[in-house]
């Protein structure tokens, strides 16, 4: 059995940075357990090869959700990374961090440190943004590399006219002073290739010597000497593998993501006491909130077909894939160097909403029915919507005792009647985006939910049909003072009651956040590394008083 100062359960996006952070310090030995493989797989490093990770088994833990009350009874498919890398290395690439005011609120929920000038020097301290910025948001010098979608699309440019015809400005950066607008993605893709979070912090940690990460190494629970963690149990090779203990002198770090870090405290005995008892699982630390508050982004998908323009439909196709295959080999660019959404666009779903509720994305292409990564035959063109900042909560649980059984995911889509209302307006607003006059050269007609859709209801019974999610969950170990409802950890993301044991990723968000997840999880990660190397925080920015 070996001893290490740090155990780190996940080499996902915030692992990957711990390991990274934590081995700066050269007399610090840092293990990583990774339950899947290396990310040697070209799928993972083409960026284009999203389409094939997104049902890799061999990659992906590929869960799936429970059904809920307003998703029309279907189960849906809840992937997730399962390599060095985590999610990052089979997301779609898109960097995006957020509003102001989403940080400030979880400093209004009382995480002392987290508001947003407490957090945005650790966002510039991980990045180096490609491209002109305002470096009072941006960072130049560190290891992500950000760049903006550089293929100029017809298609591309003409829903932007139609957005901004509609009032919506163009916003040369949405991850500077304002979110609010309609631009070109900015993703992690950098000379053609996927830039995921192994790349840039975890591989180059390895190089120091003082990194040990160990893949296909499935945790099976933490080891606990009364209330403190002192080391982690795994199988090696995974199921019906050889089992192995690791300790922590200083610290085990649970980085395992939005489903899989709760569902490790709770075999391991930290959770409700009802649910590890149903179970026949010792309550080691009675810890409710475990799992609970679940939430995610859920998005209608809005579909035009179109004409007089070649869509990725066709390009994807035949002689032209070889084309764009040929064109990727010798300059890295074209149709394989690009990520799945090219537009996005944020705006408000009223009149008096202060802060944009709203995420659109555009893409110049078509999905099947249902079905998300798989292309139809017929051009086409999509517009996601969905709401920003959802009320509605679910769960994480165990469904055994068995730490290979996957969890129960009930993510509880729209119980709140402002989920659905806003989600309405989304779709509302995308059919007003795609019949725009800019478009209109290339709109033929609405195909989904189709013109017979008009009334509210209608729209809902729609969203109820198809929506499905955007990969975005959080919220399930959240982070907040040891008095309120739910919190798991503190604002030194240690998990309240117990020693030596924090959680660090997605899971501690105290509440969703406007964007995509990924950019966050890092920004939590390098935070958190300073907090457990016991350095000072980061200075917080400070902005000039608005008169």
């Amino acid at each position: 059995m070996e001893t290490f100062d740090y155990v780190i359960i996940g080499a996902g996006s915030a692992g990957s940075v711990l390991a990274n952070r934590l081995s700066e310090d050269s007399t610090a030995r840092v293990c990583v357990l990774e339950a899947g493989p290396s990310d040697w797989h070209p799928y993972i490093h083409l960026p284009a090869g999203f389409i094939k990770t997104f049902h890799m088994k061999s990659v992906n833990w590929g869960y799936s959700q429970e059904p809920g009350p307003w998703t029309g009874g279907r189960s849906i498919y809840a992937p997730r990374g399962k390599t060095l890398g985590g999610s990052s290395s089979i997301n779609g690439h898109i960097y995006n961090r957020g509003q102001r005011q989403d940080f400030d609120t979880w400093a209004q929920l009382g995480n002392r440190g987290w508001g947003y000038p407490d957090i945005l020097p650790y966002f510039k301290r991980l990045e180096r943004r490609v491209g002109e910025c305002d470096e009072t948001y941006r960072g130049r010098d560190g290891s992500l590399t950000v760049t903006t979608m550089d293929w100029q699309d017809p298609l591309c440019e003409a829903f932007m006219e139609g957005a901004m015809s509609l009032g919506i400005p163009r916003n040369p950066d949405y991850n500077g002073a304002i979110q609010e607008g309609v631009s070109y993605c900015q993703r992690t893709i950098e000379k053609g290739l996927r830039m995921s979070a192994a790349k840039a912090f975890l591989h180059p940690a390895r190089k120091r010597g003082n990194v040990d990460v160990r893949t296909h190494a499935h945790v099976t629970n933490l080891i606990f000497e009364g209330k403190r963690a002192v080391g982690v149990r795994y199988l090696k090779g995974g199921k019906g593998g050889v089992p192995v203990e690791v300790r922590a002198s200083k610290e085990v770090i649970l980085s395992g993501g939005t489903y899989n870090s709760p569902q490790v405290l709770q075999l391991s005995g930290v959770g409700s006491p009802e649910l590890l008892q149903s179970h026949g699982i010792e309550v080691r630390h009675a810890l409710p909130g475990v799992g609970e508050g679940l939430q995610d982004h859920y998005a209608p998908r809005s579909v035009a077909r179109v004409k007089n323009i070649r869509t990725i439909n066709e390009l994807r196709r035949g002689v032209s894939l070889w084309v764009e295959a040929l064109k990727w080999a010798t300059t890295r660019r074209g149709l394989l160097s690009l990520s799945p959404t090219m537009v996005y666009c944020f705006w408000h779903s009223g009149e008096t909403t202060e802060s944009s509720d709203l995420q659109l994305t555009f893409t110049p292409a078509s999905y099947k029915e249902g079905v998300q990564g798989q292309l139809e035959d017929e051009p086409g063109m999509t517009v996601a919507s969905w709401q920003q900042r959802p009320e509605s909560r679910g769960y994480v649980r165990i469904r055994s005792a068995d730490p290979f059984a996957p969890p129960i995911i009930q993510t509880n889509y729209l119980v709140e009647e402002i989920d659905r209302r806003v989600v309405v307006a989304g779709m509302k607003l995308a059919r007003r985006l795609l019949a725009s006059k800019p478009l209109a050269p290339y709109y033929a007609y609405e195909d989904f939910p189709g013109p017979k859709v008009q009334s509210d209801d209608e729209f809902l019974a729609a969203a109820t049909e198809r929506g499905t999610t955007t990969f975005h969950p959080g919220c399930t170990c959240r982070m907040g003072p040891a008095d309120a409802k739910w919190a798991v950890v503190d604002d030194q993301l240690r998990v309240h009651g117990l020693q030596g044991l924090r959680v660090v990723d997605a899971s501690i968000m105290p509440r969703m956040i406007s964007a995509n997840l990924n950019a966050s999880t890092l920004m939590i990660a390098d935070k958190a590394s300073d907090m457990i190397r016991g350095k000072a925080a980061l200075e917080a920015v400070r902005f000039p008083v608005q008169a």
